[in-house]
């Protein structure tokens, strides 16, 4: 079966189910996106990654990251193997000097693990066209279904929440997430101080 390569190319709330998060695969040189709910800790694990943030402590994924390459073994890619009931199920494919083995995966956390190898991520085509959503040019989504989440990496508050404040304020509020290692809120924290220096 032919693999399909997949990026992250957004990490969002959902807006279908409280509490959790939808990180957001398109297809590499093309316009189709996968999007999948995930847990909280699992999207923290993923921003933490993309955003190339240094928390004070590993998180899992590092831990797990570190072992990994303490035993000489590499994870070369992971592949979206399968979509049951609105559940993906997903396969690490690692090798050590002497053999190549494929494990069993939560989807987010083999997401986790790809971006903090920089290995590729691969579907099939038949997950891609059942689960998947066709974007235009423009971004914009070109079924029925609604483009759940295509942003960029948002707070609980609305990121206008945070253009009321001033950077003092922010900068502040910066330094209270990151000490309770809410990384998803820094990121958008960040963001919107960066935006104001480019003014």
């Amino acid at each position: 079966m032919k693999k399909i390569e997949l990026e992250v190319v957004a990490l969002s709330h959902s807006i279908t189910q409280t509490h959790s998060y939808a990180v957001v695969l398109g297809e590499v040189n093309g316009l189709r996106r996968l999007p999948i709910v995930i847990g909280g800790f699992e999207a923290q694990a993923i921003a933490v990654a993309l955003e190339k943030m240094n928390p004070s402590r590993p998180l899992t994924h590092d831990l797990m990251k570190n072992f990994m390459t303490a035993f000489s073994i590499d994870l070369h890619e992971i592949i979206i193997s399968d979509l049951q009931e609105g559940i993906f199920f997903s396969k690490l494919v690692c090798s050590s000097d002497s053999d190549t083995i494929e494990i069993d995966s939560r989807t987010s956390d083999a997401i986790a693990l790809a971006v903090r190898f920089g290995c590729p991520i691969y579907t099939y085509e038949n997950i891609l066209s059942n689960a998947g959503i066709i974007m235009d040019d423009k971004g914009q989504t070109t079924t029925e279904e609604p483009a759940e989440v295509l942003g960029s990496i948002t707070t609980e508050g609305s990121k206008d929440d945070l253009k009321t404040m001033s950077i003092d304020e922010l900068n502040k509020l910066l330094n209270d997430v990151l000490e309770s290692e809410d990384y998803i809120k820094a990121i958008a924290i960040r963001d919107e101080l960066n935006s104001r220096k480019k003014k």
